[in-house]
């Protein structure tokens, strides 16, 4: 066995592909993924931006969707419905085989919904519907805009993976809205047995803009906290998950079958090369998580990283770091500088590429 199945059935979490693109669904790769180790599939506008200019694995059915009459967007949803529902098909066995328990693939809502909950809603309902499939997340950005829309998903029985969270309040609520909403689908009557949600936490990019302030700061005091931000947060957020997931409303929903919300940790790959290449997998390995994971990082760990239990080992550590950098770096504006930064990414990515599309289509006459 290799080191990301280790990761599963030694240490309880979840190794995810954070890349998805046509040719590797027709040439087996990801079902190689799926024997090596992996147990789910993420999925953003900036991966399909990549995946569908990179080559021509799109072209034919773009040009029978734009010459049958459908809009550039409307072709973009229809080749991402149809990647996603392939992915799933692959990963439908490992759902059932796991109880639920993983075999999921995500798909976004469109990022220019990110501050709109009524048509972020409608979305998450359409995509649902229309995908059809019991093994799929729901994408939802966890903007404020975003938590009314993922308590009202969960109440309806759909799963949620909630997106771009950049801080530890925000984290907080996204957790109340989850545990609302299973709240919401007991008194509705529904299986809770059924309704999955992960907290998606984007790690790399923490320690990018907190080690660009600590360095605007320059004391030795401040300089010596780099590259420990993001860590810190990730392991602070899942001693938040453990006390969230207890006590008595959440045992009452257990009991009907509700799952916990498992923490998620997604922009896993370093950015600073200064850094070990598998710093975010092997400091935050923990049981009931989950870390979604670039193909080149997901090989680098499985030729190097390290399989141990790391994201309680040293909780008060983590919360003594995280004080230290606080009394140097906002992290309060950190998140809300992270989070704008996101959602405005996601949208580029996507308008960039309908861009794309809106070009071929006009080569295909």
């Amino acid at each position: 066995m290799g080191r990301l199945q280790d990761l599963y059935t030694e240490q309880g979490q979840s190794p995810w592909l954070d890349n998805l693109k046509r040719g590797w669904l027709a040439d087996g790769e990801i079902q190689r993924w799926i024997d090596r180790g992996v147990r789910g599939i993420t999925s953003n506008p900036s991966i399909f931006q990549k995946a569908i200019e990179s080559g021509d694995e799109y072209t034919a059915q773009l040009t029978e969707l734009v010459r049958g009459g459908a809009s550039i967007e409307d072709a973009y949803w229809a080749m991402v419905t149809d990647d996603i529902t392939a992915a799933l098909a692959l990963f439908r066995p490992l759902y059932d085989s796991s109880d639920a328990g993983d075999g999921y693939v995500s798909v976004e809502v469109a990022p220019s919904l990110a501050r709109d909950t009524d048509a972020t809603i409608d979305m998450a309902r359409d995509l649902w519907a229309r995908i059809d499939r019991p093994n799929l997340f729901v994408k939802i950005p966890a903007t404020v805009e975003g938590l009314p829309a993922i308590r009202q998903m969960i109440s309806e029985g759909v799963n949620v993976n909630v997106t771009l969270i950049f801080s530890l309040d925000r984290y907080a609520a996204v957790m109340e809205a989850y545990i609302d909403g299973l709240a919401a689908a007991s008194d509705a009557g529904r299986d809770l047995s059924r309704i999955a949600s992960v907290a998606s936490f984007f790690i790399s990019r923490v320690d990018t803009e907190v080690d660009r302030r600590l360095e605007a700061v320059g004391t030795d005091q401040a300089l010596a906290l780099r590259g420990q931000a993001a860590v810190a947060q990730g392991q602070l957020a899942g001693q938040m998950a453990k006390e969230a997931f207890a006590g008595p409303r959440w045992e009452e929903l257990a009991h009907q079958g509700a799952r916990r919300q498992r923490p998620l940790w997604a922009s896993t790959s370093t950015k600073n090369p200064a850094y070990p290449d598998t710093l975010y997998i092997d400091q935050l390995i923990g049981p009931d998580t989950v870390n979604t994971i670039p193909d080149s990082t997901l090989e680098a760990f499985e030729d190097h990283g390290t399989v141990a239990r790391t994201l309680d080992a040293d909780v008060e550590g983590a919360r003594a770091t995280w004080a230290e950098i606080g009394a140097h770096v906002d992290m309060v504006d950190v998140a809300k500088v992270l989070e704008a930064e996101g959602v405005t990414a996601f949208e580029k990515s996507f308008d960039e590429l309908l861009g794309v599309l809106e070009t071929r289509a006009r080569e295909l006459g």
